[in-house]
């Protein structure tokens, strides 16, 4: 898998999420085995370049190549210049959103909103590709199926993008009108594959190792792209690209490194955020990784009632340990039966 002059080292990717793929996170599913990873989307609007938010989100410190990030806005100059200064700060590709459903998105015409005007959608593309093509940055794009039922478009788009030159194109198997709700639908993708030469990368429901080989096939497409599944579950990458390289499921990780895992990503997050701020937006990772575990729903509620890193982190660790000595405690059959079955019987 190549995007430019980058050799990528799989084809299953993290999705941007904003508010989630933050520099910690995707150092985290990097580590866990993602070949790629996108930035949350930046802004356009060069006055907000120097915000605290935006200037988090552009923050690249440690993180391995390529760097990519993901740019959203609705005026082409724009889009060309947020481009630019994002390269200057480090971007080694540069993605394009149109896929973003959010209503503080679209309700300002960006995002999946730009595929309702598919010619500005082709003149940011064109914008943004001419800026970056002298500085030997690819451009990439998401969008999704289309704006609704009724207007899938991505046929279209898709073929126009790979003229003026984008290079790789993700799409989402939903409408902007379905949001995440309902079921991805994959006939679109794979008709965009079949109409395009450049990588398309298949996104939506991506949720285990089965359903990504399931996608791939489906639909013919060069990658996978994994977002919500992530959420609490950043190994899902290591075991899709062993499953689809094998056929065999890789092992569950122990207690024990998931408990290393998320108590490094808390550092990381606090790194980035400070202390007051990191703290609280540490909750929803934490949440992710206990939901569906034993006592998850209490510890949650319990550790929502913190306000400082360390007693997160401590938090945290005691009950991962507590999980860890309960498992110690357990048959030697249950080790022979599936993450599922292992939570029924702890349970």
């Amino acid at each position: 898998m190549q995007i430019g002059p980058f050799v990528l080292p799989n084809n299953v990717f993290v999705a941007p999420m904003a508010g989630v793929t933050d520099r910690p996170f995707r150092q985290l599913c990097r580590q866990f085995g993602a070949g790629y990873a996108v930035s949350e989307m930046v802004t356009s609007r060069k006055d907000l370049w120097k915000s605290l938010k935006t200037s988090r989100r552009a923050n690249h410190e440690g993180e391995p190549g390529p760097i990519a990030v993901q740019i959203a806005g609705t005026d082409a100059a724009m889009m060309a210049e947020a481009a630019a200064y994002n390269i200057d700060q480090g971007a080694q590709i540069i993605d394009i959103n149109m896929g973003c459903p959010a209503k503080k998105v679209c309700n300002k015409w960006a995002g999946s909103a730009l595929m309702q005007n598919e010619t500005l959608a082709i003149e940011i593309a064109e914008a943004v590709v001419a800026t970056c093509t002298p500085r030997g940055v690819p451009v990439t794009l998401k969008m999704r199926t289309g704006w609704c039922d009724t207007e899938k478009n991505a046929v279209v788009l898709a073929k126009a993008f790979e003229n003026v030159g984008i290079q790789m194109v993700t799409v989402h198997g939903r409408t902007r009108e379905q949001g995440y709700k309902g079921f991805a639908e994959y006939d679109t993708v794979s008709a965009v594959k079949a109409a395009v030469k450049i990588p398309v990368v298949a996104n939506g429901d991506v949720d285990s190792p089965e359903k990504a080989l399931e996608v791939l096939r489906r639909t013919g497409a060069d990658a996978l792209m994994v977002g919500r599944a992530a959420q609490g579950r950043p190994w899902i990458f290591r075991e899709i690209v062993h499953f689809l390289a094998t056929g065999e499921h890789l092992a569950p990780p122990l207690v024990a490194e998931v408990k290393r895992a998320l108590l490094e990503h808390l550092q990381d997050h606090y790194g980035l955020y400070g202390e007051l701020t990191g703290v609280r937006s540490a909750r929803k990772h934490i949440g992710w990784y206990v939901r569906g575990l034993p006592g998850g729903d209490e510890f949650r509620d319990h550790m929502n009632t913190l306000e400082t890193a360390e007693l997160q982190s401590l938090a945290v660790a005691d009950f991962f340990e507590a999980m860890a000595s309960r498992m110690e405690r357990m048959p030697k059959a249950v080790l022979g039966l599936t993450p599922e079955m292992v939570l029924e019987t702890m349970e």
